[in-house]
């Protein structure tokens, strides 16, 4: 652990932040999580370890700039994970998605500024590449981002490098589709949403199949923040890497799915619908850092079958294991605005 103990996750009550509280908070760490808790299961209780000691929780939007001001107060780093992340979240409403995407960060980086935060890592995405047929992409090709989710994280990625105080050190991390169980779950992630669907039904529904897609283990993820936190400002300051895994064809992951679940259920290929296929390099992370996954996308569909027969699912279709679905929950009851 270095110094800088004292680490808030912005948006860490998600599926990757409730994890990382956890590593970190066992690591030694001080951990303010502040996050508005649209979904349930992104925090953990004093039965669940003595780890929770080091956790503080912070209800709050992005959006107020007192309540960003007030949870960055005495914190050493930041790890900005916080967005309506995925497409078709944002798109229920473009003008929220934006609110909190984009038109926030302006205003987090004037306070992060006047914060005592000495290292900030922001989470963008690999789906900023868009399209590319390149057989590895590194950090330094264009972004040619498809969606207004994407096109923000590469607007925030550019915001951040040209106004965050250079006393601050800056990383900025673009994951590969992160998979395996979390305490809060998600169902909307292509490894899960097969694996879940083979379990549930027999029956996997591939889109087109022939995309690549980059897939990361949620250990290797977590893994990956806690390193960036750790390493030598020198090497890291100013800096993009990728976070990646394993490059897969949709279909690749589906005949996975398939062997680890039994083998028995059946994959139809359906009409492409997502068009994105990109394979994603971890050549810089592995240089720079020394980080290379340890995690498989096999391991990640058995831990999702082992939590689902262990009863860990309550009920799998909730609407809280699917970002689009809880979205529209929490719009039409007005919790979310």
């Amino acid at each position: 652990m270095t110094e800088q103990s004292k680490v808030l996750l912005v948006g860490g009550g998600g599926y990757v932040g409730v994890e990382l509280q956890r590593l970190l908070a066992e690591s030694g760490y001080h951990v303010r999580i502040l996050d508005t808790f649209w979904y349930p299961n992104g925090k953990w209780s004093g039965s669940d370890g003595a780890f929770v000691d080091h956790l503080e929780y912070f209800h709050g939007d992005i959006r107020n700039r007192e309540t960003v001001k007030e949870a960055l107060k005495d914190m050493d780093a930041c790890i900005h994970l916080a967005c309506i992340s995925n497409d078709p979240s944002y798109e229920l409403n473009p003008n929220l998605g934006k609110s909190i995407n984009f038109d926030a960060f302006g205003m987090f980086i004037e306070e992060i500024n006047m914060s005592s935060i000495k290292t900030f890592i922001y989470a963008s995405s690999s789906s900023v590449y868009g399209v590319k047929e390149e057989a590895n992409v590194i950090e330094e090709l264009l972004c040619e981002p498809l969606t207004d989710y994407s096109k923000y994280k590469v607007m925030c990625e550019d915001l951040a490098l040209k106004d965050l105080s250079k006393a601050i050190c800056l990383t900025i991390v673009r994951p590969s589709t992160v998979c395996g169980y979390s305490k809060r779950q998600r169902f909307d992630l292509v490894v899960n949403s097969l694996t879940l669907s083979a379990l549930v039904r027999s029956e996997i529904n591939v889109d087109g199949g022939a995309q690549f897609r980059p897939n990361l283990h949620i250990k290797d993820m977590i893994s990956a923040y806690k390193l960036f936190l750790e390493a030598d400002s020198k090497v890291i300051d100013r800096k993009i890497y990728n976070v990646a895994g394993e490059n897969l064809t949709v279909l690749q992951i589906a005949q996975k799915v398939k062997s680890q679940t039994g083998g028995s259920c059946k994959i139809n290929i359906m009409s492409v619908l997502d068009q994105r296929s990109y394979r994603v390099s971890g050549e810089k992370i592995a240089a720079e850092i020394g980080f290379t996954p340890k995690y498989s996308v096999d391991e990640a569909i058995t831990d999702i079958k082992k939590a689902f027969f262990s009863g860990k699912f309550q009920n799998s279709d909730a609407e809280h294991y699917f970002n689009i679905r809880q979205m529209k929950l929490l719009m039409s009851n007005g919790t979310v605005k």
